[in-house]
């Protein structure tokens, strides 16, 4: 029985989790859950699933939450803020943490908990994309297992499991291309929030479904899988296809390729993740080869004249440093903006090379030998002071 602890229990991923726990009692405990500000939905998850500690990031909300449970006579721990999320990633009880916090706020929690011994597995991009550099030596210091939930690194993994390192050629991570798929640059300038967030396939949270719409998502990834996975950016494609059947593909030294397929679901990559080694019951509807979704399956070259932010991850990715946590810095606060109509959607792409820019050509920024947490949670908020300097400037 795996027993554990979820940072952003409400999310989408969170809630996904929850929902394999649910279908399988007896495999898995709840110790802690993590969430922003959605009380009511944890409220929920704490009468369902009997968490020992909670954590709410919105110290109001939390407060709420403590009277309502202390009026029904639920006798549970709430705690609140970074600190909150650190306990409940190192809870003695937990043996994993599933990291599905959006942002690089889930980047220290994960790290306390794999300091403390932790497994972990992983929705969080922006903890590898900011910290690769310090969060991989310290995996491998600590002998804990990092899974990857993310479809994308998770379909890698499975298509390497039992490979040579030497065998592998080149990882082609698979992309649906988003809303804007076959736009042009032009057609872009007017794109308001309610199109960036109409995504074809996947249901996601509003900030990754923000992310595909610019494809910064494969941005991230590609530098999530670099980490991951000890392979140059530049061994690294992205191939956009538009059905999302193909979840990532890797070619060998031979020229042989192999793809994981399945429904666009991240029910299966939790559980490949919370079942390792082994694998779990399914509890999703059987894979169809003969549906529409798989009569044409179709391959096309990502754009980055259209989509610029996947060349400079790649940039970042290369040059490693505190560059990466820079960029992600800048696009975290670029998507919010946009989310909340302060700029257009091409600001976005506009803001993280602004800032991306201030950074490049400091002296030492793309060092990665001596990086410390510390180093890169100091560069993400002076990043984010930067950005929204910017956004304000565009605003005007």
């Amino acid at each position: 029985m795996r027993v554990l602890s979820i940072l952003g229990s409400t999310g989408s991923i969170g809630t996904q989790t929850l929902e394999v726990v649910r279908r399988n009692p007896d495999d898995f405990k709840i110790a802690g859950l993590a969430c922003g500000s959605d009380i009511e939905k944890l409220y929920e998850q704490i009468k369902e699933f009997g968490p020992e500690a909670v954590s709410v990031a919105n110290p109001v909300k939390a407060d709420e939450l403590r009277a309502r449970l202390k009026d029904e006579g639920i006798n549970i721990e709430v705690l609140t803020g970074e600190e909150g999320d650190i306990a409940i990633a190192t809870l003695s009880s937990c043996d994993t943490v599933v990291g599905a916090m959006v942002g690089v706020a889930g980047l220290l929690p994960t790290y306390k908990a794999i300091l403390a011994g932790k497994d972990i597995a992983l929705a969080n991009k922006e903890t590898l994309v900011a910290g690769g550099d310090v969060v991989i030596p310290l995996v491998k210091e600590k002998n804990v297992s990092l899974l990857p939930v993310d479809s994308e690194h998770c379909a890698i993994w499975q298509c390497l499991r039992g490979e040579e390192a030497k065998n592998l050629d080149r990882i082609l991570i698979t992309a649906s291309g988003g809303p804007f798929r076959g736009k042009k640059r032009e057609d872009l300038t007017g794109m308001t929030a309610e199109n960036a967030l109409a995504h074809p396939t996947w249901k996601m949270g509003g900030k990754i479904t923000i992310d595909s719409s610019t494809m910064m998502n494969k941005g991230l990834e590609i530098i999530e899988a670099h980490h991951l996975f000890g392979v140059s950016v530049d061994r690294i494609d992205v191939v956009v296809h538009p059905q999302s059947v193909i979840h990532s593909m890797v070619r060998f030294c031979d020229g042989s390729v192999m793809a994981q397929m399945g429904k666009p679901s991240m029910i299966l990559p939790i559980m490949v993740a919370l079942y390792y080694p082994d694998r779990g019951p399914r509890i999703i509807d059987e894979f169809d080869p003969f549906g529409s979704a798989c009569c044409n399956l179709t391959f096309e070259k990502c754009d980055t004249e259209v989509f610029g932010l996947v060349d400079l991850a790649y940039d970042a990715g290369r040059r490693g440093g505190i560059l990466p946590a820079v960029m992600n810095a800048a696009n975290e606060v670029a998507v919010y903006a946009f989310l909340e109509g302060k700029i257009g959607f091409l600001d976005i792409e506009k803001t993280v090379n602004a800032v991306y820019n201030d950074y490049s050509g400091l002296a030492g920024a793309d060092r990665s030998d001596g990086l410390t947490i510390e180093d890169i949670l100091s560069y993400d908020r002076e990043a984010r002071i930067k950005g929204g300097e910017y956004i304000a400037k565009w605003a005007d």
